[in-house]
């Protein structure tokens, strides 16, 4: 079962819900923010599913919920954040902003964030970077869930990468993907939902492929793609972790558990003005895109994203009764 709410209920509710857990106003907006347009986007695991986990590590300790995020410009073309064990998406926002100016002077400028926590939806921040007239790359470190290619022990988190590219007409093209055939956050929305997962996402401890989420949490994900897929989570590692200071997935705390030390992961993100390169590149961007969607039954990435997100804002967004429930019970209201 299912209840329908406008975007603007379940603000409310959540800002409600996270100053329960005593997360300050400011950092609970943009956590906010966040949540509700991976829901627009029809990425509920992303989504307000995440709200208790974040809410019940903030009560805990394990997200320092009142960090303030450290930026630094070591290089012309070089900015890092580093989040403080709290929220990503405030560390995130403010590298970003620093980001965008060096870019603009130099042509491009690097992002590393350390001492992180999940950030959501990234494709939602290169986005932002295309908004801006710029090509955006990023990825980002998770806790250990996927064993390098022929091992059975997880070295890799899930490992997103995504990219964006501006367009002089309609909204950037907008590729993001988990480097494991699916996120492990569906996985989790599974269980919440007592729901099965599909073959060939997951393998339990024992490196049976498993279609049971219990199993899968305590096991490992496949990555998609077989040994290229494995290869991109380590490259991910590299740029997001190592690059960046932050633990490896290997190191990191789980983002679903309310104790234990911050999982202290990465995220890395480049900024590439075009104009610095090619003074035809929009023209050329659109040269491109008329090629795909001549052929009819086409899309562009992101496409599909951006309809939804225009769709829930009008009509509103569906929640589980069993979540709402919580939500509602978090905030202080009748469930």
């Amino acid at each position: 079962m299912t209840s329908l709410l406008s975007v603007d209920e379940l603000r409310a509710l959540a800002r409600n819900a996270f100053k329960a857990a005593r997360i300050p106003d400011a950092v609970a907006d943009v956590v906010t923010d966040a949540l509700l347009l991976a829901e627009l986007d029809g990425i509920p695991s992303h989504g307000l599913s995440r709200l208790p986990f974040y809410a019940d590590q903030a009560l805990s300790g394990k997200i320092q919920a009142d960090a303030t995020p450290v930026v630094t410009n070591p290089r012309p073309a070089v900015v890092l954040a580093d989040a403080g064990d709290g929220f990503s998406f405030p560390a995130i926002q403010a590298g970003l902003e620093a980001a965008f100016a060096r870019a603009e002077v130099e042509g491009i400028c690097s992002l590393a964030v350390r001492r992180s926590h999940h950030c959501g939806v990234l494709g939602h921040f290169v986005e932002r970077i295309a908004e801006k007239g710029f090509v955006g790359l990023a990825c980002a470190n998770t806790p250990a869930a996927m064993a390098p290619w022929g091992g059975n022990k997880g070295v890799f988190g899930t490992n997103p990468l995504a990219f964006a590219c501006p367009r002089a007409q309609g909204d950037p093209v907008v590729m993001d993907l988990s480097l494991s055939v699916a996120a492990r956050g569906k996985i989790m929305l599974a269980k919440q939902r007592g729901e099965k997962i599909p073959p060939g996402w997951a393998l339990d401890a024992q490196g049976r492929e498993t279609t049971e989420p219990e199993a899968a949490l305590l096991g490992t994900m496949q990555p998609l793609g077989g040994a290229k897929g494995a290869a991109l989570a380590l490259m991910v590692e590299l740029l997001a972790a190592t690059l960046s200071g932050a633990n490896h997935a290997s190191e990191a705390s789980s983002f679903f558990e309310a104790q234990g030390h911050p999982p202290g992961v990465g995220q890395f993100f480049l900024l590439i003005d075009p104009r610095a390169f090619n003074d035809e590149f929009l023209k050329r961007v659109e040269a491109l895109c008329a090629d795909i969607l001549d052929q009819g039954n086409t899309r562009l990435p992101g496409a599909r994203r951006q309809e939804q997100r225009r769709k829930r804002s009008r009509e509103g967004i569906s929640l589980p009764e069993t979540l709402l429930a919580d939500l509602r019970r978090r905030a202080g209201l009748p469930a």
